[in-house]
């Protein structure tokens, strides 16, 4: 594969301009699936929140905005961006109601492509242990410079699941007020 990429730069010299916007093109991945991808980083080329956004959308979820979150659904499940001219959004935050095991399932689906578009290394290993969290009421890992939170509510007026992933290098307005 490296010889192919090699190959691909040399052979591409004459198109440099025209690789170089393309680049952009990939933040998204929308049409890359994520199941069974590689436990390695999918992209370490930081995303701002407003293209997280326009990723998201692109991959089919509704998107708005809440104040100081970008707010998108698919299903039953919500994702919270926190807006900003961060280099990559401080907080995306992955939400469902109701019964916990109706409400981690809603988030599994989604899981993979919200940490894709983000561009939050090691998906894989994320989505593994957010499935390996059932049962529990709350649990914390990290994940490269990711800290990760869920939880489950299950004897509250609004029970459901929320994944909060939190990118630990933010130095200020890493959280909405």
């Amino acid at each position: 594969m490296a010889a192919l990429l090699l190959l691909t730069a040399c052979s591409s010299n004459s198109a440099t301009p025209e690789g170089s916007p393309s680049a952009p093109k990939l933040e998204p991945a929308s049409s890359v699936p994520t199941s069974g991808t590689t436990s390695g980083p999918v992209a370490t080329t930081p995303v701002k929140a407003d293209a997280v956004v326009a990723g998201l959308t692109s991959a089919g979820f509704k998107c708005g905005t809440d104040e100081a979150y970008a707010l998108c659904t698919s299903g039953a499940a919500s994702v919270s961006i926190l807006n900003g001219d961060h280099p990559r959004p401080p907080v995306v935050s992955v939400n469902a109601s109701g019964p916990v095991d109706t409400a981690s399932a809603e988030i599994a689906k989604v899981l993979p492509k919200v940490l894709e578009v983000a561009h939050i290394g090691q998906p894989q290993e994320i989505a593994t242990w957010y499935g390996d969290q059932k049962g529990k009421p709350t649990a914390t890992m990290t994940s490269g410079d990711w800290l990760i939170n869920y939880a489950a509510e299950t004897e509250t007026e609004e029970p459901g699941v929320h994944l909060t992933v939190t990118d630990k290098l933010c130095k200020s307005s890493c959280q909405a007020e």
